[in-house]
């Protein structure tokens, strides 16, 4: 297939586990971060704010933007993202639980790399 004929379109994926060390600054900094998003729209930055109070998951993803990580990347442009994050029981000191294989396998450009 000629360069031509192959989409300019590419779908990233990134898997990511991260340890919360300090809860109060997670959710201040989103609830700050919520405050100048949603302004005086109290019903709306309610809602998202308790949401951020009780989960740490939510206020990690009330935090992370996709634009964010390739706003600057040259001669790329965002076309569509989404994102989550979910609490999750993980070992570091197990091996098997960073073997993302069994949840992708057959996809082609699959390269797993752990840090």
């Amino acid at each position: 297939m000629s360069t031509s004929e192959t989409s300019r379109f590419v779908r990233l994926r990134v898997d990511m586990v991260l340890e919360i060390t300090d809860a109060e600054a997670l959710s201040g900094t989103a609830l700050e971060s919520l405050a100048a998003e949603y302004g005086e729209h109290a019903e709306e930055r309610m809602q998202a704010e308790s949401a951020v109070r009780e989960d740490g998951a939510e206020a990690l993803a009330s935090l992370v933007d996709p634009f964010d990580l390739v706003g600057e990347v040259p001669g790329v442009e965002l076309a569509q993202a989404s994102w989550s994050s979910e609490i999750v029981d993980y070992d570091p000191e197990d091996p098997g639980d960073w073997d993302l294989d069994d949840e992708r396998d057959g996809e082609e450009g699959d390269d797993d790399v752990a840090p």
